[in-house]
């Protein structure tokens, strides 16, 4: 699993541009799955028949990673952008990049003040992004062409999978979320050897970052009867956050969204969810986010509605270059979902139908 998940966060894939890990995912799905189901943006799905009768259930995160794309080229060279994802500019200057060109790769560095002689007010304004631009050791603007950077190239965070605690955290860009790509992976694969009594529909969207579109295609292609968005949470068991009304520790069991931006999630399911986590003695937690959501929030609304849930992980320092999250999460997911997925009859989710 370890393996996997750095293989999948250090692969780049901005919102828009997810070839390379849509490429990943295929290498790990093809040989689980007994189709291979694409939409015409670039989301990915396997189909693997349990009972062809069945309903359909559909897990799936997205491939998309937070970046941002190169708007323009000073006349001294310096790369202005704009942002992909939602990014707190704080976190954002003097970090390294990775510039993707039609001629290669190339590492920039977001440019920063040093303090000395800056006045205090300055010191502790935050940059807007718009005021930041990407220093990638052009001589003037038409160095920089020669490159071969041009409006439109995208831009992707350098950050080196590793692990801390003897390999039980997990440490890196892009966990949000190909930690949720993975757990589609992962899912797949214990179900090689088991009955379910459904037809599964396992991957990733893309551009879930910017607007949740990758999951009303994917909808539309799979048409499904329940979903599952497997995606990270906000872990907030680190100073600053403890006056949270429900703490998310990393580590402490995989995480249910009782509420988001974007959706409700269907109670039949989430109690289905949490009564199996009771049968096998897990531990769950939960969550609120109202100032985000999933591609959930698509999926649900898909058809004539689509009983969905938002499943993952706490997870800490999100949208930013370097995230971490638990091993025994992930893995404690997968096994929960697991056993669901051998629940979902066709009987069953009629009765969530009401």
């Amino acid at each position: 699993m370890t393996a996997m998940m750095k293989q999948l966060t250090e692969a780049d894939g901005v919102s828009g541009f997810e070839r390379s890990v849509r490429d990943e995912m295929i290498h790990y799905l093809e040989p689980l799955s007994d189709e291979i189901l694409k939409d015409r943006l670039g989301s990915v799905i396997a189909k693997k028949n349990g009972d062809a009768s069945g309903p359909k259930v559909l897990i799936a995160g997205h491939l998309d990673e937070i970046g941002f794309l190169v708007t323009s080229i000073t006349p001294k060279g310096f790369l202005r952008f704009q942002q992909l994802g939602g990014w707190w500019p704080h976190t954002v200057m003097a970090q390294r990049v990775k510039v993707k060109t039609r001629k290669g790769d190339y590492i920039g560095i977001v440019g920063s003040k040093p303090p000395h002689g800056m006045e205090a007010a300055e010191r502790d304004k935050v940059v807007p992004l718009k005021q930041m631009y990407i220093d990638i050791g052009a001589r003037d603007a038409e160095d920089a062409k020669q490159m071969g950077v041009r409006p439109g190239d995208w831009v992707v965070p350098v950050s080196e999978f590793t692990t801390m605690r003897d390999g039980e955290l997990w440490v890196g860009k892009a966990l949000d979320n190909r930690a949720g790509c993975a757990l589609a992976v992962e899912v797949l694969k214990r179900l090689q050897e088991q009955q379910h009594p459904n037809v599964l529909y396992a991957g990733a969207t893309v551009q879930e970052e910017v607007g949740l579109r990758g999951a009303t295609t994917v909808a539309n292609l799979v048409e499904p009867d329940i979903a599952f968005a497997l995606d990270v949470g906000i872990a907030n068991d680190m100073p600053g956050l403890e006056s949270e009304h429900v703490i998310s520790k990393v580590g402490e069991g995989p995480l249910l969204l009782l509420l988001d931006a974007t959706m409700i999630p269907h109670n039949g399911l989430r109690d289905l969810v949490m009564d199996t986590a009771e049968e096998i003695g897990m531990a769950v937690q939960v969550a609120t986010v109202p100032g985000g959501g999933t591609d959930g929030g698509k999926f649900h609304v898909s058809g004539k509605g689509c009983p969905t849930l938002s499943m993952g992980f706490a997870t800490r320092y999100i949208h930013t270059h370097n995230a971490i999250m638990a091993k025994k999460d992930f893995d404690d997911a997968a096994t929960l979902l697991t056993r669901v997925i051998q629940k979902l009859g066709r009987a069953t989710v009629d009765e969530l139908f009401g």
